[in-house]
């Protein structure tokens, strides 16, 4: 059996996440994915060895490039459990990832959103504060990816405070509004914080 991506034309992490799921599908086959730049291919392959399958790039040109992945009896892929969540809060301060280019960072944030819905376990709470807010508010792409791990039991709270500093308390589209208390609280009594700026 060989399955075939075109995942040309697709921004990271689209190609990666795409093949990940097509492998998570089958026990034994071919997963055939055609990128269109190095950096795609790169990351597919360093994809492919983390799950110990043989992979083998067939064709190279400009543009083209054709990866092939067999998955046989020793791969080894872990299964996406549905729901499952991790005693973890992220907490994100911006809307926008990294600091130099303001463009670059803001696609990066919501590379960084859309890709929380796909790597699993989720995280029990995202916290929102300053700017970050808007991605609850104003973002239709991450709002979007938002709902999805609000409907799969993620918590996902936004700055009252910061909401109404910015005029997007009743614009909120995604979660609840919450208080320096309660964050403080869920910070303090999480497994783990994960802060991105």
């Amino acid at each position: 059996m060989v399955i075939e991506i075109d995942a040309r034309g697709l921004g990271c992490p689209k190609p990666v996440i795409n093949t990940k799921k097509e492998l998570d599908k089958i026990e034994n086959g071919i997963v055939s994915v055609t990128v269109d730049n190095s950096i795609a291919k790169e990351n597919i392959l360093k994809l492919s060895k983390s799950l110990n399958c043989e992979v083998n790039v067939v064709k190279e040109e400009v543009g083209f490039i054709v990866i092939e992945i067999k998955k046989g009896e020793n791969t080894v892929v872990e299964v996406k459990k549905e729901n499952e969540l991790e005693d973890s809060c992220i907490f994100i301060s911006s809307d926008k990832m990294g600091l130099g280019n303001d463009e670059l960072g803001e696609v990066l944030m919501k590379g960084y959103i859309y890709t929380l819905t796909e790597a699993n376990p989720y995280p029990k709470h995202i916290v929102f504060v300053n700017s970050g807010v808007k991605l609850t508010a104003q973002n239709k792409a991450t709002i979007e990816n938002l709902k999805i791990l609000e409907t799969s039991g993620v918590e996902i709270l936004s700055c009252g405070t910061c909401l109404d500093y910015y005029g997007l308390k009743d614009t909120l589209e995604v979660g609840s509004i919450t208080n320096m208390y309660n964050i403080v609280d869920i910070m303090k009594n999480t497994s783990q914080t994960i802060s991105i700026q």
